[in-house]
């Protein structure tokens, strides 16, 4: 009896499930496959045989690359070859991508089978994989697969930031409009400064121009021989500065005051703006057609192909599309009311805005536009899909054009196609050569400026991280010196001071008063015990001085004794005529009370 297995691939691994034996015939009808959906129900179907995750992120989206390039990856060989009954011909493998299985069958030699029963059993493993797994849950499986999805998107998508088309669409939309609206303002600028000078919209055709120059002359009155040059250089020609200066003078416009004037200047220089501003960026859609779609623009010019590209939504699109569309792509009303009415279709769309076309015969304009649809969208297929896009392929469909409308003005026969593109293969490959090696120059010049940014970095945080440690030296180096200099600071301005200190001491005490006096006498008692502390403590800082200093202050000594005892000596003086004083004045309050 053949076995039937179900291989499942998931963003977290493959998964290998076998089928209990029931009827292929049952699992069709609509009450087994309802059952699908119950997980209980499901379970007693379907077992789960092999789980083989996969390592890392990188392995995923490789194994998934693979599935769906129709590859037989290592990890599903050894899974398939380890799990698998050794007898090939009873099992059945389902698979759910015809590609996978046809190389599955290929190269192992198991029978697959698609569509059907397997699709049904595989929607149940996608619905309950996180219950049959132990282990993973369906968090786990939806972060899994988003992880996957991304990864394998960006592997897919080879995105190069300076070949958007976005770009062109935007700004030929932009360009269109600012077109449209410049025309509006110039007209209300003609409108409202003609009331002034009439005269000047005959002379002057141009819109930038026009408002340049209202702007510029403001009141004709106020315009005399001193500003010619100035209108010279606005308009370009002399005959007309001239001109406009002689209107100026016989003018038929009516007076206009000073705010309308203001107001006028103020609308004239936002529609000068409006107009260099629609000039840069005519100059930027050049350079970005140039970078996209060159040989597009080579062709039949940077505006028209531009329309193209925007109105077929990008340029993959206008290169899928057949030359008979890109023929008529912008007028598909017209082609509807033809289709409609059952009259004549038309004959040329957006590229009716070709030199080419224009420089046709009546008779022959269909036939042009037929060769240039053509060739523009040969041109389209090359821009969308070499890796290096150039010109040579433009410049030589264009040479293919003027030849085909010179055969149909003189006869003269064209070229063969296949000589032109021989020409052109061999000019663009050493176009290509030259370019890549402008690139590589630029690489490289990047690189080394790179480096060059690195090794600044690196010398400088080197820098920094051998002068830390210097600083944390000099910063602790600091503190000690001066904590060596105070003790000899010290020492010196007490040996300086203290005969001064000694002698003053005296000269203080005669002019004290009696109260502080008897204060002084307290405190002598307590400066007996002082006075050796102070002896103490002068020995240990003269020995940190010099054998001078300790002699200078031994001196100092001396003195210091002898100032002390002189009030010492004083003090039982004092004392007796203190007691004297105090006797008279109890002797003077008795004889006051009898």
């Amino acid at each position: 009896m053949v076995l039937l297995h179900v291989l499942f691939e998931h963003a977290v691994g493959y998964a290998l499930l076998a089928l209990k034996e029931v009827e292929e015939i049952s699992l069709l009808q609509p009450q087994v496959e309802e059952s699908v959906l119950n997980l209980g129900k499901f379970h007693s179907i379907v077992r789960l045989v092999a789980f083989c995750p996969f390592a890392s992120s990188q392995v995923a989206l490789e194994n998934a690359n693979a599935v769906s390039e129709g590859v037989v990856h290592e990890d599903l060989r050894l899974l398939l070859e380890t799990h698998l009954p050794s007898k090939k011909k009873k099992v059945l493998l389902g698979v759910g991508d015809p590609k996978i299985g046809a190389a599955i069958q290929e190269e192992l030699g198991y029978n697959c089978q698609t569509g059907g029963v397997i699709a049904e059993i595989l929607r149940g493993v996608r619905l309950h994989f996180h219950n049959l797994v132990k282990g993973l849950t369906d968090l786990s499986a939806c972060k899994a697969q988003l992880g996957l999805g991304h990864s394998y998107s960006r592997a897919k998508v080879k995105f190069n930031v300076n070949r958007v088309d976005n770009m062109i669409i935007q700004s030929i939309s932009l360009l269109d409009q600012l077109d449209k609206d410049i025309n509006t303002f110039s007209m209300r600028v003609r409108e409202w400064y003609g009331y002034h000078f009439p005269e000047l919209v005959k002379i002057i055709n141009d819109n930038a121009t026009y408002c340049r120059l209202a702007q510029f002359i403001g009141n004709r009155r106020e315009l005399n021989e001193d500003k010619l040059e100035k209108l010279e250089e606005l308009t370009m020609d002399g005959a007309k500065a001239k001109a406009i200066l002689d209107a100026s003078r016989s003018s038929m416009g009516m007076d206009i005051s000073a705010i309308d004037l203001i107001n006028i200047e103020s609308f004239s220089s936002r529609v000068v703006s409006l107009s260099e501003y629609r000039q840069s960026l005519h100059t930027y859609l050049r350079s970005k057609m140039s970078q996209v779609a060159p040989s597009l623009s080579a062709l039949i010019g940077e505006a028209v192909g531009a329309r193209l590209i925007a109105h077929a939504g990008s340029l993959t699109n206008l290169a899928k599309y057949p030359a008979s569309t890109v023929q008529i792509l912008g007028a598909e009303k017209a082609l509807f009311r033809a289709l409609k009415t059952r009259g004549n279709t038309p004959k040329y769309g957006l590229i009716f805005h070709s030199t080419f076309i224009g420089r046709a015969a009546a008779k022959n304009k269909g036939r042009i536009s037929r060769y240039l649809a053509n060739k523009c969208s040969i041109a389209s297929r090359i821009d969308c899909f070499s890796e290096v896009p150039t010109s040579v392929f433009g410049e030589k469909l264009r040479e293919q054009v003027e030849e085909r409308l010179s055969f149909y003005e003189t006869g003269e026969i064209p070229r063969k196609n296949l000589d032109v593109m021989k020409e052109a293969m061999v000019q663009a490959e050493e176009a290509a050569a030259e370019i890549t090696r402008k690139l590589e120059k630029q690489e490289k010049k990047r690189l080394k400026k790179e480096k060059k940014r690195l090794a600044a970095l690196a010398l400088a945080s080197s820098e920094n991280s051998s002068s830390t440690p210097e600083e944390c030296e000099e910063m602790s180096e600091k503190p000690k010196k001066k904590k060596k200099q105070k003790p000899q600071e010290v020492p010196q301005e007490n040996g300086m001071e203290d005969p001064s200190i000694s002698f003053s001491k005296p000269k203080k005490k005669k002019s004290f008063s009696k109260e502080e006096l008897m204060s002084s006498d307290l405190e002598e008692t307590a400066g007996s015990t002082s006075i050796p502390k102070r002896k103490k403590s002068t020995p240990k800082e003269e020995t940190v001085n010099d054998p001078e200093e300790a002699g200078h202050r031994s001196g100092s000594k001396k003195k210091r004794k002898f100032s002390k005892g002189e009030p010492v000596s004083s003090g039982p003086e004092e004392a007796v005529g203190k007691s004297s004083s105090k006797k008279k004045k109890k002797f003077h309050k008795a004889s006051q009370e009898d």
